[in-house]
């Protein structure tokens, strides 16, 4: 079983924006479980839709009617409104083969938790907005191409942060926390200037490594 939900990254400029948010899914409709909302522990309702397999898992294993730790993809359609697209689960004491006495022991409440906490995110890819003083922040996320071959539309998402306007056009690693229906920047990392076209993308070039305000 794998240690943490967000794998490690594999290349220097591997595009990703993957988070972990607990909450209670809300399906709109009993018969279109696909949509719904997540709604965490202050309230606050997210706009998702859930992928694949995972909708087996909920129907099979888990108690709806209580929140979980889900494993998404943001996506951002509007301002000042997250959407999120739930890929899977991180609850391994109910996903493992325990039996239910050991399901209720103190001493797996860790396996549930992440050093990370709660909304965290992990987003890499190119920023091509920075606005230091409102604290607007794009980045432009790039998706690998699918099993047909196709290749799926890059997207945008809108964050919250302080990153110098000079940092534009280049591969940013940045460490998110979700508060509210906004994303906000704690740290970064500056990996370096986005390869032009035609040139191959072994790895970045003048990487560096710059630390971002922390957002409370």
């Amino acid at each position: 079983m794998r240690e943490h939900p967000i794998p490690p990254v594999n290349e220097p400029l591997q595009y990703r924006a993957i988070g972990i948010v607990r909450g209670l899914y809300r399906p709109e409709d009993t018969d279109q479980f696909t949509r719904g909302r997540l709604v965490d522990a202050k309230g606050v309702e997210i706009e998702a839709v859930t992928l694949g397999r995972v909708l087996t898992l909920m129907r099979r294993h888990l108690v709806m009617e209580d929140p979980h730790l889900w494993v998404v993809y943001p996506r951002c359609r509007d301002v000042n409104q997250l959407h999120l697209q739930i890929a899977g689960i991180w609850e391994p004491r109910t996903l493992s083969r325990t039996n239910e006495q050991e399901l209720k022991s103190n001493a797996l409440l860790h396996l549930d938790q992440l050093p990370e906490g709660d909304d965290y995110f992990s987003i890499r890819g190119e920023l091509i907005y920075s606005r230091p003083d409102s604290n607007d922040l794009v980045v432009r996320i790039r998706q690998r191409p699918r099993s047909n071959l196709s290749r799926p539309l890059p997207f945008k998402l809108l964050l919250k942060g302080n990153i110098p306007f000079e940092s534009i056009r280049n591969f940013v690693s940045l460490q998110v926390r979700r508060v509210g229906q906004e994303l906000h920047v704690e740290d970064y990392e500056v990996i370096g200037p986005i390869p032009s076209r035609g040139s191959k993308r072994k790895g970045a070039r003048g990487s560096k490594t710059r630390n971002g305000p922390k957002n409370n």
